[in-house]
């Protein structure tokens, strides 16, 4: 007997909200098919679906990392550096 694989449903949506909605969305999409595929009895089919909602809930927070990391140095080098430079 096979167990249902797991769907990252959950860490999908909180990869959608804080991060990159796009990537977000097409995890939470083979999330919910995890459930479904398993239901008709493709085992297989779930299995990859499972691995591809990972990997989408995993690039979407790397995105958003990195897009956060690039708006704080550009917000410092032509915001904050320099309102800094022109009270000096």
């Amino acid at each position: 007997m096979q167990t249902c694989p797991k769907n990252y449903l959950v860490q999908s949506i909180l990869a959608t909200i804080f991060c990159c909605l796009p990537i977000g969305v097409f995890g939470i999409l083979k999330a919910i098919k995890v459930n479904k595929l398993f239901d008709q009895g493709d085992y297989e089919g779930a299995l990859e679906a499972s691995k591809s909602a990972k990997s989408c809930a995993r690039w979407a927070v790397i995105v958003g990392i990195l897009v956060g990391v690039v708006v704080m140095i550009l917000f410092f080098v032509f915001g904050v550096g320099r309102a800094l430079i022109s009270q000096q």
